[in-house]
């Protein structure tokens, strides 16, 4: 015998038993195949393709006083985790010091202490804010993960990118975080990591490769610069650049072996190097060892080019 479907406002996410039977769907259909049952009083309906968000919103629903922290807030979040947390699919939650740790499977309970505004709502979950995700993460992570997620809590781009992009919070608003809580777990690591966060990076790999050449003795690479054309509009956004050089890094992820992605990539070298610019392509393989190969490529780039072009100034910068 058929399945009979789920109501509408049960497919865009994790929903609780309570609601489920408000909605009039017994508990033997709640317990069908088609539905996942994470946690006791938790369903997902396995044919939906509800954004995080949604999928995690049962657990604060259930639960008036938890909220969702630590990774859950940082995939929440969208945060640039690295790929070993990424994988790690128990969620965190915290009530406050005076009631008792969360306890239920797949559940790593905290108690924990919130100031005012550390804990918001977000898309019908509550989860702690940006900046105070990001310092939880510190207990987890090494210095340069962190750096890499905080990267991605104050990437920002400005109104000349193709898609302009407003930071969850600034590199002041994570140093008030930690001023905010001198005694926590991990706020050693988080002040060593926030010497090293930029605003411009939109992913670990990029954060990877600006620390490699940061690091080295070719000296820090500019973010969010824009290569302009001769009338002086936008044309090419580099994710970094060294703009006296005359050159722009890209990096090509995953998705770059999209055909179309491929067509996209060869306009934008096109219109780099008629620019008088040298583009570098930098894979992920570019950025493992001690010595990754993109140290390399940005110094046989830099010895190429004539003296008078390394000498020439960038138009302007983003």
């Amino acid at each position: 015998m058929a399945l009979s479907p789920l109501p509408d406002e049960l497919l865009a996410g994790s929903f609780t038993t309570a609601i489920a039977a408000c909605s009039g769907v017994s508990r033997k259909r709640q317990r069908q195949p088609d539905v996942l049952i994470p946690s006791r009083g938790i369903r997902i309906p396995m044919n939906g393709n509800a954004a995080v968000p949604a999928n995690l919103r049962a657990y604060t629903t259930l639960d008036k006083s938890s909220t969702l922290t630590h990774h859950s807030g940082g995939r929440i979040w969208a945060l640039g985790l690295p790929a070993w947390l990424e994988e790690d699919w128990r969620i965190h939650i915290a009530r406050g010091r005076s009631d008792g740790k969360p306890r239920r499977r797949n559940v790593i309970g905290h108690r924990m202490t919130f100031q005012p505004g550390e804990v918001v709502m977000h898309d019908g979950v509550r989860v702690t804010s940006p900046a105070r995700t990001w310092l939880d993460l510190a207990s987890l992570l090494t210095v340069d993960e962190l750096i890499a997620a905080g990267d991605s809590v104050v990437a920002a781009h400005g109104p000349e990118f193709p898609r302009p992009k407003k930071p969850l919070a600034t590199i002041v608003d994570l140093n008030r975080m930690i001023a905010a809580h001198p005694g926590m777990r991990g706020v050693k690591t988080a002040r060593l990591a926030l010497e090293e966060i930029r605003t411009g990076a939109d992913s670990p790999q990029e954060t990877r490769m600006r620390l490699a050449l940061a690091r080295s003795n070719l000296g820090e690479p500019l973010l969010n610069h824009v290569v302009r054309n001769s009338w002086g509009y936008p044309a090419v956004w580099p994710d970094a650049a060294y703009p006296k050089h005359r050159i722009a890094l890209q990096y090509d992820g995953g998705h770059h072996s999209d055909p179309g992605q491929i067509k996209l990539d060869e306009m934008r070298r096109a219109t780099t190097e008629r620019l008088g610019w040298t583009e570098i392509r930098v894979f992920k393989e570019d950025l493992e060892g001690d010595k990754p190969f993109v140290l390399e490529k940005v110094r046989a780039a830099t010895r190429r080019l004539p003296e008078s072009q390394t000498e020439h100034q960038s138009v302007a910068r983003g």
